[in-house]
């Protein structure tokens, strides 16, 4: 600081002001030392408290500072004591104001002291995140190769080129001097040398899959660092003092392959590997780093993706492959069994044909000699070829069924009937054939059973009809009963019939019926066989009564339709058998009690004997099968002209024809076009004849074509004299009728 020299004082108070001026002196100097610490952040830190304060007593300092040196000029000559307290002042302010300014050193050094601590720590964090940042680079870098190489290999589903693209793929983004691939052999005791980079290597050299570098890095899904001296890292041959570069090895999975079963692959059953080898150049500083070695073991991941994949495409083509393959034995299958259907309904169309157009002249003519005078030997030997003809027609007509059973042809028949007149007309039926055999036969119709019911009439009665057969024909002696009830709801279930869930309703009910014999009885061991075709237990071949044909079969398939089931039960030989079945039927609506279809079939007392002065004209051109039905005509007093053709039924055809009887199933002529040209001929439904068409088929396209042609009825070959006597009746009566099938 400036020297003070003081003129001597001329009160005692002077001494005083020196020493105040010497101590202030003292304060400025430490003052002045603390400037540089305070300038370095006053600027900085100039609007945050309590540097702004600090800043205004800096300004004073200064303000003061220079003020005091200016009055100090003063003091070097001989100056007055207003000039000594002025200067004295001044220092002082000097002083108090350094010191305010020195003691704002307590609270700057501390933080200074941080700041220099959070300067080092985002320093470091600077650099770490310099780091991270290399990292991140480092990582995208490797994620670009990554998703090259990926792309690479899954450009292709073929497992060899996922391989040999994967090596060569690596070699490039990591300039490698050579890579290898050991796939495991079919024992899985080797790994075997399949792929290299340079195909410099003997391709199918091998090592033992237990040595300790193998087991090292099968045992780690990390890529591990090998000696180049290992069997498996022997590559390439150095020659001189080359130093080879560093080698990693990797483990690619190759998951499960015993779910693939591919064919030049290891037939393993747990999970195995290959081994992957990379070698870096020789004679090179190069190291491996940790982004690289990432690389390589995202790839050995990717290649075994890959590879599971092309496992699963060479599987599932090989199984399309077998598939095809299946397909086209089935479609040629289907097409011979296609064939083989249709030839068989064409058999069976035309030996429908021709079989009841013999049996139509058997039938007719037998029934015609019978209205004759007969010995009782004549007649009881024409009542056997009536009976014989019969079963004969029935055997056709079952084995027509059960070959449209068999391929799903056959759709029931629903329509409103009469009940308890199918019980009544079966029992009728079979009265006569089990009298013969002196075989009492009952019916037993319980009250609470409808009248009528709505089902297929003729399918039942064929059933019951069968099943009532059967129990005539393997009975020597005894009775029969026929019993109709409704099945009760507690009744309806069985523990034999575990598929059977029939479901009660308003709408319909289940009709129970029980046919039981006192014949010879049945072992229960052969009962299942009397539902398959033409069983032939052993016995029934000691009946001398010959098997049970297809009925039973049929009344099975039968029932089934109608959502029912049917059981035969017997205690054993000589105790006779039970046949019983329900099936389901449906309470016909109130309005449609009154409309039968077709309308109500005639009883007997009711029918015409002859029809005298009856026009009818017959079309045929079967010569036999004309001449009968003329003769059955001409028996029942009707005037009957017959024709073989078309033309020739026009040109005969008059208004005084009341009925026209044509086959419809003649080959090479259209019997509908008959029918259509007769409309024609005829506009006025009272002029035109009753169309009756003969078929020896009764199904469901025939009564439809026959109903789109205007056909007023449709009857089933062989057609005996009482068969057309209640015809012809039911004919003039309602001009209506189609008999079921």
């Amino acid at each position: 600081m400036l020297a003070c020299n003081c003129i001597e004082p001329q009160w005692p108070a002077d001494e005083l002001l020196m020493k105040y001026q010497y101590i202030s002196d003292f304060f400025i100097a430490l003052a002045y030392f603390s400037i540089p610490l305070e300038l370095i952040y006053f600027v900085k830190k100039s609007a945050v408290f309590p540097y702004r304060w600090a800043l205004v007593q800096f300004g004073a300092f200064i303000v003061l500072c220079g003020a005091t040196h200016l009055i100090n000029l003063w003091t070097f000559s001989m100056h007055s004591r207003t000039v000594a307290i002025v200067m004295t002042t001044a220092k002082v302010l000097t002083a108090v104001v350094s010191c305010a300014t020195a003691l704002m050193l307590v609270h700057i050094i501390p933080d200074l002291s941080s700041v220099k601590t959070r300067e080092l720590f985002l320093k470091n964090k600077a650099a770490e995140l310099d780091r991270e940042m290399g990292l991140i680079r480092t990582q995208e870098e490797t994620g670009r190769h990554v998703r090259m190489l990926t792309h690479e290999i899954r450009s292709t589903l073929d497992r060899h080129t996922i391989l040999k693209t994967t090596l060569v793929e690596l070699g490039r983004t990591l300039a490698l001097e050579e890579c290898a691939l050991w796939m495991p052999t079919r024992t899985g005791l080797e790994l075997q040398l399949s792929y290299t980079l340079r195909q410099q290597n003997p391709v199918g050299y091998t090592v033992p899959i237990h040595l300790p570098v193998i087991n090292q890095v099968f045992s780690s899904n990390r890529a591990v660092k090998i000696s180049p001296n290992s069997p498996v890292a022997r590559l390439r041959q150095l020659a001189g003092r080359h130093i080879p570069g560093e080698v990693v090895a990797v483990r690619v999975p190759l998951l499960h392959l015993s779910n693939f079963q591919i064919n030049d692959w290891p037939e393993l059953s747990t999970k195995r590997y290959a081994l992957m080898v990379l070698m870096l150049p020789s004679d090179s500083a190069r190291q491996w780093h940790v982004h690289e070695l990432e690389l390589v073991e995202v790839v050995a991941d990717q290649v075994a993706v890959a590879l599971s994949h092309a496992a699963i495409l060479e599987e599932s083509m090989r199984a399309r492959g077998l598939l095809m393959e299946q397909n086209i034995a089935l479609d040629l299958a289907r097409r011979e069994a296609e064939t083989a259907i249709r030839a068989r309904n064409d058999f069976l169309a035309v030996m429908n044909h021709e079989m009841r157009t013999p049996m139509h002249a058997i039938i007719a003519l037998s029934s015609l000699l019978q209205e004759t005078e007969l010995t009782p030997e004549q007649r009881l030997m024409v009542e056997t070829i009536l009976r014989s003809s019969n079963l004969l027609a029935t055997l056709v007509n079952d084995v027509l069924d059960l070959s449209r059973l068999e391929d799903g042809s056959l759709q029931l028949e629903i329509a409103t009937f009469n009940l308890h007149s199918v019980f009544r007309e079966v029992h009728n039926m079979i009265k006569p054939v089990a009298s013969i055999k002196r075989l009492s036969v009952t019916l037993n119709i319980a009250a609470d059973l409808p009248m009528y019911a709505i089902g297929d009439e003729k399918r039942l009665m064929q059933t019951i009809l069968n099943v009532v057969g059967n129990a005539v024909k393997f009975s020597k002696e005894g009775s029969i009963s026929i019993t109709a009830f409704v099945a009760k709801s507690e009744s309806l279930r069985d523990f034999r019939a575990p598929d059977f869930f029939p479901v009660q309703s308003d709408n319909h009910f289940y009709l129970r019926v029980q046919v039981k014999d006192s014949g010879s009885g049945i072992n229960p061991q052969d009962i299942p066989k009397l539902f398959t075709k033409f069983a032939q237990t052993q016995t029934l071949a000691t009946r001398n009564s010959g098997g049970s044909g297809p009925g039973l079969a049929i009344c099975k398939r039968f029932v089934n339709l109608m959502e029912g089931r049917i059981w035969i039960e017997s205690e054993g030989l000589g105790k006779g058998c039970t046949a019983t079945f329900i099936v389901k039927l449906r309470f016909p609506e109130r309005s449609n009690e009154s409309k039968l279809p077709f309308g109500p079939k005639l009883q007997a007392n009711h029918v015409q004997t002859n029809f005298p002065g009856l026009k009818v004209l017959v079309m045929d051109d079967n010569g036999v099968s004309r001449s009968v039905t003329k003769g059955l005509l001409a028996h029942l007093g009707c005037d009957v002209t017959a024709v073989n053709l078309i033309d020739e039924s026009l040109h005969v055809i008059s208004q005084e024809h009341k009925v026209v009887f044509m086959d419809v199933s003649m080959p090479g002529i259209d019997g509908y076009e008959l029918a259509v040209r007769i409309h024609e001929k005829f506009t006025k439904r009272h002029e035109r004849p009753a169309l009756v068409a003969l078929t020896g088929s009764i199904d469901k396209i025939t009564k439809e074509n026959c109903m789109r042609v205007g056909v007023d009825g449709v009857i089933l070959k062989p057609v005996s004299v009482d068969k057309m006597r209640s015809v012809l009746s039911e004919l003039l009566e309602h001009r209506v009728l189609f008999e079921a099938m």
